[in-house]
């Protein structure tokens, strides 16, 4: 599971990834695409996939069948704003300052709700929720 965080200038996530509910190993969920910042929350392949049609130019008419079962979710931050993609190739824009997603999000929206930064709210969400963890990546939107 996961958890993503923005807080209006940085994007952090935690790297824990966790197959059939066995052992936990640790990933890299957020990039930097060009001036884009993206994540994946979810079903990893799904996700990779849709991260894989938005580089290649995210035309409407190749959005990766798999998507439409809406197991995963693409987080894209740039100039535009945030956008997010879950079960089509239509994003939806996200009006707000800060946010997060993934199993943690509740705890890291709290977080950020108290004044604390992305990353912050991505490690009080690891020490909180069992299906994040081993560590947090962050970037900055440049």
């Amino acid at each position: 599971m996961t958890v993503i965080a923005w807080d209006g200038s940085a994007l952090a996530a935690d790297k824990r990834a966790v197959s059939g509910g066995g052992i936990a190993r640790a990933c890299t969920k957020i990039e930097r695409h060009g001036s884009s910042l993206l994540g994946i929350t979810g079903d990893w392949d799904t996700g990779a996939e849709m991260r894989e049609w938005f580089k290649a130019g995210a035309l409407p008419a190749s959005f990766p069948a798999k998507a439409r079962e809406d197991k995963a979710t693409l987080i894209v931050i740039d100039q535009l704003g945030i956008r997010t993609w879950a079960c089509g190739p239509y994003p939806m824009r996200i009006e707000a300052q800060r946010c997060a997603w993934g199993s943690g999000r509740d705890f890291a929206e709290a977080v950020m709700h108290l004044g604390h930064d992305a990353r912050r709210a991505v490690e009080v969400a690891c020490a909180f929720q069992t299906d994040c963890g081993n560590g947090v990546d962050v970037l900055t939107l440049v």
